[in-house]
This record gives C-alpha cells, sequence and structure tokens, in this order.
C-alpha cells in the first residue's frame, strides 16, 4: 500500500494525531535570557520531554518523536557538543526505568556510529530493555538529518538493485519508505516546533509529506502540558483533506 493510500484509509475526521513529532527549539535562548550558560537552557529542556512524554502516554498516542541533536548540530561549539552528549548519556541512563515502567518503547533513529562506544551503549542499552514494550513509542532523532535519512535509504535499495534482488522499475514510494526510519509505525500526523523559528531544519523530510504544522513562540524549557493542548486543539480544527476535497 503507497504511503497515500495508507493515510487516506484513516479517518479523515479523527480529532486527535496518532504521531507528534516535535523540533525543540530555544534552549539557548532560554539560557540566554535567564543570563545563564546555553548547558542551563539544555538541562531546563529536559523537564520540558518529561512533560512531553508523560502527556503523550496519558492521551494515549502512538508515537513520539522529538529532534535532540541534529547532524549540523556538530558545528556548535566543542564545549557544548560535549556537554550535549554527556547530557544525552545521563539522561538516557537516568530515564530508562521509568520509561519502561510506563510501557514506553525507546527508539533513537540517526546515525549513532558518530557517538562514542559509551553512549552507543547507553542507547543499546536502553532500546532493548524497553524493545518489547507496547506503549508509546518515543523516538529521539539523535545525528539525524532528513536528507541523511533518505541517501541511507536509497543506498540499501541500490545494493539490492546491485545484487539483482531488485530490478529499478520495481522501485516504488513504498519501497524507499521502507528502508527509511519510522517505517513501522503510524505516520506523522502533526509537527510541533517551538522557539519562534518558520522551518523545518532538516527533520523528517519524507515522513511528514502529508502532516499539520503547527509553530509557537514558547522557548522549548517552557513548553508544558497546557501548550502541548493548545497544539492538539489547533490540530483538532483542522480539515485534512490528503489531496481531496472537502465532503
Amino acid at each position: 500500500m503507497s504511503f497515500e493510500k495508507q493515510v487516506q484509509s484513516r479517518d479523515n475526521q479523527e480529532s486527535q494525531p496518532r504521531h507528534v513529532a516535535i523540533i525543540m527549539d530555544g534552549n539557548g535562548r532560554w539560557a540566554r535570557n535567564q543570563g545563564k550558560r546555553r548547558i542551563s537552557g539544555h538541562q531546563a529542556g529536559i523537564e520540558s520531554v518529561r512533560r512531553a512524554v508523560s502527556f503523550s502516554v496519558n492521551h494515549h498516542l502512538d508515537a513520539l518523536t522529538l529532534y535532540a541533536f541534529s547532524r549540523e548540530n556538530w558545528n556548535r561549539p566543542a564545549q557544548e557538543v560535549m556537554a550535549l552528549l554527556e547530557l544525552f548519556i545521563l539522561v538516557i541512563d537516568s530515564e530508562i526505568n521509568s520509561l519502561h515502567k510506563n510501557n514506553v518503547r525507546l527508539k533513537i533513529i540517526g546515525d549513532i556510529s558518530r557517538f562514542s562506544r559509551r553512549l552507543q551503549d547507553s542507547i543499546c542499552r536502553a532500546e532493548d530493555k524497553t524493545k518489547k514494550n507496547k506503549g508509546l513509542r518515543l523516538n529521539i532523532a539523535a545525528n539525524y538529518g532528513g536528507r541523511w535519512d533518505i541517501i541511507h535509504g536509497v543506498r540499501k535499495i541500490a545494493w539490492q538493485v546491485k545484487d539483482g534482488l531488485l530490478q529499478p522499475e520495481q522501485i516504488e514510494e513504498e519501497t524507499l519508505g521502507a528502508h527509511l526510519c519510522l517505517h513501522k509505525i503510524a505516520p506523522v500526523d502533526l509537527v510541533i516546533r517551538t522557539g519562534g523559528e518558520y522551518r523545518i531544519s532538516n527533520f523528517l523530510l519524507w515522513q511528514i509529506a502529508y502532516a499539520e504544522f503547527w509553530f509557537t513562540d514558547t522557548l522549548w524549557p517552557d513548553f508544558d502540558e497546557y501548550v502541548f493542548e493548545g497544539a492538539l486543539n489547533a490540530f483538532a480544527q483542522r480539515e485534512r483533506r490528503f489531496g481531496g476535497t472537502s465532503l
């Protein structure tokens, strides 16, 4: 089934998204407004992650995908990058038991090969511990980029063609989609970006083709259940036609 047909098969009047993706922006500006170092903003943002996960569990969302660290973020000052990655390890190790207790399945999407062995081990332990959970699918995009995701998928298909396992004329949308991140879960219905910016920043370029977008000036550390509820209320007012016409 094509991606479009998969989306169209859903009830267009569904008022709550199944899969929400969030671009968590504004940690640095929040810290500056507080007269603190940038890492303090990232630390404060962790509490917003906890609130967003709890909200998603309580509202029975199928999936929540959070953009934590893009491939472009390596261009930040080395000290900030190191602090971010250390914070990533700390959060994974400290939160995994709570996630597991709440039946959350954790998946890190992106190229983790550039991370330290210590961070890779933490990721593998967390994913393995929660892999059988049936509740919220929590996806953390780390060293992720939408263009990388597509190129990575194309390379897999190219190898299949090279090995004679697939003919070029057999390649359809679902062929590529099956080789991208998040292909086994519900399509993204709603993309939220905090921090007042109006761009996608190379996030889930393929997966958000039919998503609704909601932008807020709220900086990520100030993102709470009330702001999240506002995004869901706005989504409920949208008419999703997927290229069709109104009834």
